[in-house]
């Protein structure tokens, strides 16, 4: 296996591991006390991050960004913001299952955008299993919710909540944009640290607005304990395995491993709840199984 081979292979290994992350990250946040601010929160598990990577800003002489690499770092963190606000803005007004179905159009939003910008090349084959891939967390969803669609509707919610999910797809766009212009460090980990950074200071503004800072007090140890582990591995870790993927895949095939976060978290309330499996859960799981399968077999060459 040549070296260009085996980087592709580490970035879909990677992004495996993204996904599982992300959906342990859920049940972590669910064991958190209630009443405290999520936006201050998000803002303090990124700060975490960004200290964690830390280390890695004195190991390259180049790591300090541009003028322009500061400017595409900052709209970096302002997609991060932009997704964290509006989802946490969205999910006192509209439904959870409305939100996964939006949510199922993020890597599609990102090939889309990724044409649009260059970074993205016309692939029919990509588009199929993206597709797939929305199918079958879609069915995941509906299956969590029961099979009821009826919560399913479209306001002024679930539009703000849309344009968070665009603005999630524009992360990895920007990321490839950037690689491909030579505005961005070539290591994952500055890359990851300063679109954390930023994104933290822009979070927290957004949450010095909207949110209480005194709410924070509540905290207790635990609170203390959960919010350090999702700030480096869910945090830290995912945004640096999904820059490292960046890096060699495309933002459709990056942004498609979102796909398996439902089914993780299928698999996790399976072990908690045995009585809720089901057959109305099999359609979904094969979809994203395939589709994964599918990309991994595509062997997506570097861009």
């Amino acid at each position: 296996m040549n070296e260009p081979r085996r980087g592709v292979t580490r970035a879909h290994l990677g992004m495996l591991l993204w996904a599982l992350f992300v959906g342990l990250s859920f049940p972590a946040v669910g064991l958190m006390s209630e009443g405290l601010p999520p936006l201050l929160l998000t803002a303090i598990r990124f700060s975490i991050a960004a200290l964690v990577l830390l280390p890695l800003l004195w190991r390259h002489e180049a790591r300090w960004p541009s003028w322009p690499g500061l400017l595409l770092y900052a709209l970096m963190g302002l997609s991060l913001a932009g997704f964290f606000g509006t989802m946490f803005w969205a999910a006192h007004r509209i439904s959870a299952l409305s939100m996964a179905t939006l949510f199922v159009s993020v890597p599609l939003l990102a090939y889309c955008i990724g044409r649009g910008l260059g970074v993205e090349q016309p692939a029919g084959r990509l588009l199929a299993i993206l597709a797939l891939g929305a199918f079958g967390a879609l069915g995941l969803a509906v299956a969590e919710n029961n099979g009821d669609l009826g919560e399913l509707k479209l306001g002024r919610g679930e539009l703000a909540f849309f344009f968070g999910c665009v603005a999630s797809a524009l992360y990895p766009v920007l990321s490839k944009w950037g690689l491909h212009r030579g505005v961005l460090a070539r290591e994952a980990g500055l890359r990851t640290f300063w679109s954390l950074l930023i994104g933290a200071l822009l979070i927290g503004l957004l949450g010095l607005v909207w949110e209480q800072p005194s709410a924070l007090l509540r905290m207790d140890l635990r609170d203390v304990t959960l919010v350090v582990y999702l700030g480096v591995f869910s945090s830290a870790m995912t945004f640096f395995l999904q820059q490292r993927a960046t890096a060699v895949l495309t933002p459709g095939a990056v942004t498609a491993y979102s796909y398996l976060v439902p089914f993780v978290s299928m698999v996790l309330l399976f072990i908690a709840q045995p009585q809720r499996i089901g057959w109305q859960w099999l359609p979904g799981s094969v979809m994203v199984l395939l589709a994964i399968a599918l990309l991994l077999r595509r062997g997506e060459s570097p861009k």
